[in-house]
């Protein structure tokens, strides 16, 4: 796993890290941070910044949707698993 200093990390987050993920602590393996970027009672699409601590990791789940998809996902930085049903995981 590569790592980088906390500060060269804020340097380069153009999102900004945002507060603890308390709200969804459950569905992860260590610490997280989350930073709203749009409103969901003024945005028909919810986008937010997530920032996993090193070693920090995200139970698999799923997104369900009616229409348009569950989840689009946009990684800015460092590396993890990815997988889409009926096929196999991924590392990137």
């Amino acid at each position: 796993m590569k790592t980088i200093s906390r500060e060269e990390f804020e340097k380069r987050n153009v999102f900004g890290t945002g507060a603890e993920n308390t709200g969804f602590a459950q569905y992860f393996i260590g610490n997280s941070y989350l930073n709203p970027l749009t409103d969901p009672k003024n945005c028909a699409v919810f986008m937010a910044n997530v920032t996993f601590e090193p070693g920090c990791r995200n139970n698999w789940h799923i997104h369900h949707a009616a229409k348009g998809g569950g989840q689009l996902l946009i990684c800015t930085a460092g590396e993890g698993w990815y997988q889409e049903e009926g096929k196999e995981a991924f590392e990137k």
